[in-house]
C-alpha cells in the first residue's frame, strides 16, 4: 500500500501556462469583462470551482489583470454567506442569482490555493489574508479530523455529514485537490493538510468498485469499507476524472495509484474515454473532448514517464466547452510544473 506522502518541493504555478494564444482565446470565450467564468455547457452558470480554476489559470499565465478581475467578481458575487466560504452556484437567469447558499469545498479550496499562488507571483499581502481566511474556515467547518477513515474533507457544509445522511459521511474524491494542500499548510498550519493528503491517497486505493476497480463519484464512508453512496449514480465519470489530474499535479508518481485509471483508458477508442457504471462494468457514455484525453496522458506521464502526444499539447478552445478546455489547460500546466520532459518539444 503506497499510502505515505512524500513531501514534494513547492513548484510555483506562475508561468506554467506557456500558450499565450490559448489563454487569450480562453478569456475571450469563457471569462466576461466583469470576471465571471462561464460554464458554456451548463446553461451559462458560474460556480466557485470555475472561478477558482480561472484564477489559477490567470496565475499560470502571469496575467495579474485577469486574476484581479476574476477574484473581484468572485468576492462580490459568491462570498455572500455569513462566513468566509463561497456559495457554490450562480445562475444568470435567476434572481437572486445565488439560490443555494451551500458551499462546495473544492471551489473553496481552489480559490484559496489561487490566492496563495498569487502571493508567490505578485507579493500582494491582501491575497494571503484572503487565502488564509478561506483556508481557516474550510479547516474548521469541512475537515473531519478524527474519524475512522480520516482526516476527511466534506463536499459541503450541508448534506454530507453523518448527521445529515444515514450513509454519511459521504465524500467525493475529486474534491481532494492534492496540489493545494502544501500551500494551505503555509497559510493555515493549524490544520492537518498533509494528513488529509494521506487519507485521500488511502481512499483512492481502497475505494475501488466493480470489475474495473474504479471509485464512484460519491462515496459513503459509513462502516469499515467505502461503498457507493446511496441516491447517486454509481459511476466513474466527469467528476472522478479529476482524481488522477490532482494526484499528478501534486507530483505523485506511485504507479499503483494510477493503475485502474490507466487500465480503463486502454479501452478507449475514437469515441473518447468511457463513463463507467461501476455496478455493472458497462460503459454508459463517452467523454469525447480532448481535454479528458489530456488527463489520461498526464496520468501516464506521472506513472511511467510517457510523453504527452503532440496532438494534446495544444488546446481546442474554439470547439470544446468550458469544462474540458479548462481541464486540458490545467493538465498542461501541471505537466510543465511537475513533468517537463513529458511536454518537451
Amino acid at each position: 500500500m503506497a499510502t505515505g506522502v512524500v513531501a514534494q518541493p513547492l513548484v510555483p504555478l506562475a508561468g506554467s501556462l506557456a500558450d499565450a494564444e490559448a489563454w487569450r482565446a480562453y478569456k475571450s470565450r469563457f471569462v466576461t469583462e466583469q470576471g465571471r467564468v462561464v460554464d458554456t455547457a451548463n446553461g451559462g452558470i458560474s460556480h466557485s470551482e470555475g472561478q477558482g480554476y480561472g484564477m489559477l489559470l490567470a496565475v499560470a499565465a502571469n496575467d495579474r489583470a485577469a486574476f484581479e478581475r476574476i477574484w473581484t467578481w468572485t468576492r462580490a458575487n459568491l462570498m455572500v454567506r455569513d462566513d468566509q466560504l463561497l456559495a457554490w452556484r450562480w445562475e444568470p437567469d435567476k434572481r437572486p442569482a445565488v439560490a443555494d447558499m451551500n458551499d462546495a469545498s473544492d471551489g473553496d479550496l481552489l480559490v484559496a490555493w489561487a490566492l496563495v499562488e498569487a502571493v508567490e507571483a505578485w507579493s500582494d499581502p491582501s491575497h494571503r489574508v484572503a487565502g488564509r481566511r478561506i483556508a481557516v474556515e474550510l479547516g474548521r467547518k469541512l475537515i473531519l479530523p478524527k474519524v475512522a477513515h480520516g482526516p476527511l474533507l466534506l463536499p459541503g457544509i450541508f448534506g454530507f455529514s453523518a448527521e445529515d445522511r444515514e450513509d454519511g459521511p459521504v465524500i467525493n474524491l475529486s474534491y481532494w485537490v492534492f496540489p493545494a494542500f502544501d500551500r494551505m499548510a503555509r497559510v493555515a498550519p493549524e490544520f492537518d493538510w498533509m494528513g488529509l493528503a494521506r487519507s485521500g491517497r488511502r481512499l483512492v486505493e481502497s475505494a475501488r468498485f466493480g470489475t474495473d476497480r474504479l471509485p464512484t463519484e460519491w462515496i459513503s464512508l459509513r462502516g469499515e469499507s467505502p461503498r457507493a453512496a446511496e441516491g447517486f449514480a454509481p459511476t466513474f465519470a466527469y467528476n472522478s476524472i479529476r482524481i488522477p489530474l490532482y494526484l499528478a499535479w501534486a507530483g505523485v508518481s506511485s504507479p499503483e495509484l494510477y493503475g485502474p485509471f490507466l487500465a480503463l483508458w486502454k479501452k478507449r477508442d475514437e469515441r473518447g474515454l468511457p463513463v463507467v457504471d461501476t455496478s455493472t462494468g458497462r460503459t454508459i457514455e463517452w467523454m469525447r473532448d480532448s481535454g479528458y484525453a489530456a488527463i489520461a496522458s498526464l496520468a501516464a506521464c506521472a506513472a511511467d514517464g510517457t510523453p504527452l502526444p503532440a496532438s494534446l499539447r495544444s488546446v481546442r478552445v474554439a470547439t470544446e466547452h468550458y469544462y474540458p478546455v479548462t481541464l486540458h489547460m490545467l493538465a498542461l500546466a501541471a505537466a510543465r510544473m511537475r513533468y517537463p520532459t513529458c511536454v518537451a518539444r
